[in-house]
């Protein structure tokens, strides 16, 4: 989640920057007219994180104690992304996607596994753990899905501990709040930079 924090503000800095810059640019609310420039979607939304810094600090904070429960009960960093990543396909956050598939990466996430995590449940490259975890994350996500709920809860109680159980439902919490706020800010995703030769 730290990774999101440090990532975020300087795109989103230039970003706004960018959309501040250009004149004649306002937002319409109907149909578009002759000589009135139309802005697109990300153009006219508002960076939520930038506009409420407090509520935001705030929903770092919180993400800065929940990496230290996740640590704390034993989750390891791969599985802590995993996790992530899982919760920010279901919700369709490309910011956090692209955020969170890196630092996965670079907690020795295999590609194989990131490829196939939306049909998890039909592989076999998952441990019982993250299969547990990754429900569990799901049933977080979707918690009108009582049945699902149910199911995770007891697939997550054959594997994993009381405090395993309670850091995966506060990552996936967590980091559906980001993608909230990054989906609702419209964050946009730029091009990777190469990698420097070596």
């Amino acid at each position: 989640m730290e990774s999101i924090i440090a990532a975020e503000t300087g795109r989103r800095t230039h970003a706004r920057a960018a959309d501040a810059g250009r004149p004649g640019r306002r937002a319409v609310s109907g149909p578009p007219t002759e000589g009135v420039h139309v802005t697109t979607a990300s153009q006219t939304r508002v960076f939520v994180d930038k506009q409420s810094p407090k509520a935001f600090h705030a929903l770092v904070a919180t993400s800065e104690a929940v990496r230290t429960v996740a640590a704390d009960a034993g989750l390891d960093r791969r599985l802590v992304e995993l996790v992530n990543v899982r919760v920010s396909q279901i919700n369709g956050c490309a910011y956090c996607l692209d955020v969170h598939t890196r630092a996965a990466q670079r907690a020795g996430e295999t590609a194989q596994r990131l490829g196939v995590l939306p049909a998890w449940r039909d592989t076999e490259v998952f441990t019982p753990r993250e299969r547990a975890a990754l429900a569990l994350a799901e049933a977080t996500t979707s918690p009108a899905d009582r049945a699902a709920q149910d199911s995770s809860y007891q697939l997550a109680r054959e594997v994993l501990t009381e405090d395993e159980i309670s850091a995966v439902i506060w990552v996936a919490i967590t980091i559906n709040a980001f993608n909230r706020v990054s989906i609702l800010s419209k964050h946009p995703v730029h091009p990777a930079q190469p990698s420097p030769a070596s």
